[in-house]
């Protein structure tokens, strides 16, 4: 450049990035990511000029001030303080984009506005192209002034070698580069709303690979030695991968494994099939996670595929998935610990000792070849607000994607996220593998133009009936009565099943429901009584579950009452089952936990029993599904032929959905109202693609439509976006003698300062965290139960004697008084 500009500069050592090296390696960096989709030079162009709007003096002011490189009686020093933040780099770049590529008659506005939406945003998020007063966005930022944002000041400071290194770029047929792509996004079932969705995710796709680049040359350049703990994209070989996988001996003790080893047989076989879209539909024990995994390696090393990402429902169940993995693919050193090159755990409760610092940098880009997350940062990835989520979508193009539980995506989300699986199957090269027992009707939604399409030879298993027919393991007995079953009557029934096969699983709905029928068990003399729910913290279930199954291979007499959270996946075995009423997807996973290998002589029992009394208050899901279960339980009872005599069964499973996706369908656009931060009855669907009532808006105030290709409004709907909608509030739990150093530790420390032992107690404590409804933590705050660890933290803890070792959360004592020293 005609003049020293830096992008930043390194504390430890006093060196300096220089603007243009940055921008060269963002642009390196973005070309790559991008190219994935056939955009590399529209990711080159966009890391080129993102940050170009540094190279002004008022920015050169700002930084090297802030750096140390002006002395305070400098006449040209500036109060940082006062400046952090409020100089405008991002718009320059953008205002480039926007002024060389203006022609409409060659698709150049399209591109312009896909180009400058990504610079202008790398920020601050996805900006909005209209806001939802129908505001154009958009324009007010491309035409904001020259004096705020530097644009002129910043080409002209462009030497003649840099300027042609831009034109290059413009010139290089970038508009008809992202036609290509947009007209690549067209299915034969699209309408204008599902392809203005998708024309937003390549949009936030492209952002994606601007910010990834950024904060990785940013980063390694502050913190050298981090670029020595990244993969950078260079992993073992998918024949390595298979070699190890392939050493695994798989038990063969009877026919439910020999039933586990055809599925892995039939998903092997199913590998060499074009990438795209498939269903792997197997009973619950069926050997899902190993089949599905032999598939993604055949798979990704048959097409040359960059990763497999395994979305995992809860993190309830994603360290035992990924445990199993990992002790078939992974290396460990002379000492037996796990080099962490191959499996990449991300979730939210990692501890420090279980997250080393290059798992923590992996995590951020999802830089690893396989990788298992939740369906919250999956979600996340593909609609969050700001850029720390949207940083990870290019990551998810060529890979071979496993929804593991795919059920449970939330209602509200189907729209979208069928949506976005079409999106990474059609334009991004992407394998999706929708994997369950309890298969929803994405594919028959309305309407149908945002519904997937399945066809039969995308059904990874041969025939389904016929499988579940083999793996049944349970008989269902649907023992509703009029009047309900008191809990007395469940204990006795609990009493009569122990007896008969040595352990009982009675999973229902509530919280209070599983805590009463635990005092109820407990009073009946019954012993070895366990209790599992979400008032416990991850750390406490993690041990009550480890007992369990301890006691389980024993072959001790157990019984345990849990919320729905033992349902999805979790990997043990009891000789009964007792579900109190639900949905029938939940009926089933419940039945997943009884004779779950085949073992016992006959069939394991699953008894569905209609509880007398159960508050459901405003859970609307489950009273939707009950509804819906007891539909089908009925046409059952009237005609068993129908559904193949068998509850269990796909038929079953198929009418069950059809019901409730027909009660639901309103609700599937993600609807929001008026208390939202969009400020309307809306939905997130119609705001990512079309934006009806903005464009109407805006055309009510300029008698005139907006001259926007694109009017989303992409900042306000990832505001709006939740993946699991829940007001609770998290609270620090004192189980055991870590919870209470953990407390204790954060309520001396010196918050001010934020050091890493601050940081690294708050990771310790997500362990020993209990999620509280408003009205329950406002209980405990009155009760004098509930305090903040130091005054303006806005983090709380729990008193000690509200916290029970046996059911976890209490709104009342349930300990003794203990004196801590804080």
């Amino acid at each position: 450049m005609k003049k020293e500009f830096i992008a930043h500069r390194r504390q430890s050592d006093k060196q300096s990035q220089s603007l243009w090296s940055h921008l060269q390696e963002c642009s390196e960096l973005a070309g790559e990511f991008a190219a994935k989709m056939g955009l590399k030079e529209a990711g080159q162009i966009v890391g080129l000029l993102h940050d170009i709007g540094k190279a002004s003096e008022e920015f050169k002011n700002y930084i090297e001030s802030a750096v140390g490189l002006k002395d305070p009686d400098e006449d040209d020093y500036v109060d940082v303080s006062q400046k952090k933040g409020k100089i405008d780099h991002s718009s320059a770049g953008a205002q480039i984009i926007h002024r060389k590529l203006s022609d409409k008659r060659t698709g150049e506005e399209i591109a312009s506005q896909i180009l400058s939406l990504c610079m202008a945003s790398h920020h601050s998020g996805l900006i909005d192209c209209l806001l939802p007063d129908g505001q154009d966005n958009f324009h007010r930022r491309m035409a904001k002034p020259d004096d705020k944002t530097h644009t002129n000041e910043a080409l002209n400071n462009l030497d003649e070698g840099e300027k042609e290194e831009v034109d290059g770029l413009l010139k290089s047929g970038l508009p008809k580069q992202l036609l290509v792509v947009l007209n690549n996004l067209k299915e034969s079932n699209d309408s204008k709303e599902t392809m203005m969705f998708k024309c937003g995710l390549l949009v936030r796709f492209l952002f994606s690979c601007l910010i990834d680049a950024d904060r990785l040359s940013t980063a390694d350049f502050e913190f050298p030695h981090n670029k020595k703990l990244r993969n950078q994209n260079q992993y073992s070989s998918w024949e390595t991968l298979i070699e190890r996988f392939n050493r695994k001996k798989f038990k063969n003790r009877n026919k439910i494994d020999v039933l586990r080893n055809d599925v892995s047989r039939q998903c092997f076989g199913c590998s060499g099939k074009p990438k795209g879209l498939y269903q792997l539909t197997v009973p619950t024990g069926g050997g899902k996670t190993f089949a599905s995994l032999r598939f993604a390696l055949h798979h990704a090393k048959n097409f040359k595929m960059d990763r497999i990402i395994y979305v995992i429902p809860f993190t309830s169940i994603i360290d035992q998935n990924a445990e199993q993995v990992r002790k078939i693919l992974e290396d460990k050193d002379e000492n037996g610990r796990y080099l962490d090159k191959v499996v990449l755990e991300h979730h939210s409760n990692l501890t420090p000792e279980e997250e080393t610092r290059r798992q923590s940098l992996l995590s951020e880009n999802w830089d690893a070849p396989i990788v298992f997350t939740t369906s919250v940062q999956l979600l996340e990835a593909l609609f969050s607000a700001g850029t720390r989520g949207a940083r990870r979508m290019h990551q998810l193009a060529n890979a071979v994607i496993i929804f593991d539980e795919v059920q449970t995506i939330p209602v509200r989300c189907v729209h979208m996220f069928n949506i976005a699986v079409r999106f990474l199957v059609k334009a991004c090269g992407s394998t999706v593998v929708l994997c369950t027992a309890t298969q929803p009707l994405l594919d028959k939604i309305e309407p149908k133009q945002r519904a997937l399409e399945v066809l039969p030879e995308q059904q990874i298993m041969g025939d389904v009936s016929e499988l579940f027919r083999k793996l049944k393991r349970v008989e269902i007995h649907d023992t509703r009565k009029l009047g309900g079953w008191t809990e007395r009557e469940v204990v006795e029934l609990t009493s009569k099943e122990l007896q008969e096969s040595g352990s009982v699983l009675i999973v229902v709905n509530t919280k209070a429901s599983a805590k009463n029928l635990y005092h109820e068990l407990k009073e009946s003399r019954l012993d070895d009584v366990f209790h599992l729910s979400t008032d416990m913290c991850p750390e406490h279930r993690i041990n009550v579950l480890n007992e369990i199954n301890n006691r389980l291979d024993e072959n001790k007499p157990t019984v345990c009452v849990s919320t729905q959270l033992i349902e999805a996946g979790v990997d043990i075995d009891f000789g009964s089952v007792i579900r109190y009423l639900a949905g029938l997807d939940s009926i089933v996973q419940a039945a997943g936990r009884c004779n779950r290998n085949g073992l016992r002589q006959k069939p394991g029992n699953v008894f569905v029993v209609n509880p007398s009394e159960e508050n459901l208050g405003q859970l609307k899901e489950i009273r939707i599904g009950i509804e819906t279960a007891e539909r089908v339980l009925d046409e059952f009872k009237e005609g068993e032929e129908r559904f193949e005599r068998d509850l269990l069964s796909p038929k079953a499973m198929e009418k069950f959905y059809q019901y409730y996706f027909y009660n639901r369908k309103e609700e599937m656009c993600y609807r929001v109202g008026s208390k939202s931060v969009v400020g309307r009855e809306d939905n997130l669907f119609d705001l990512l693609s079309t934006n009806t009532l903005s464009v109407q808006e805006y055309q009510r105030i300029h008698n005139a439509s907006p001259l926007l290709p694109l009017r989303q409004s992409f900042q306000t709907a990832s505001r709006a976006f939740r993946a699991i909608e829940s007001p609770s509030r998290g609270v620090i739990v004192q189980y055991g003698n870590k919870g209470r150093q953990i407390v204790n530790g954060l309520c001396a420390i010196d918050f001010s300062k934020k050091h890493r032992a601050w940081l690294k107690l708050l990771k310790k404590a997500q362990r020993y965290s209990v999620n509280a409804y408003p009205h329950v933590f406002d209980h405990l705050c009155k009760q004098g139960a509930i305090h903040e660890v130091q005054e303006g933290t806005g983090i709380f803890y729990l008193e000690a004697q509200y916290y029970s070792d046996d059911f976890g959360l209490s709104k009342e004592i349930v300990n003794e008084m203990e004196t801590y020293i804080r």
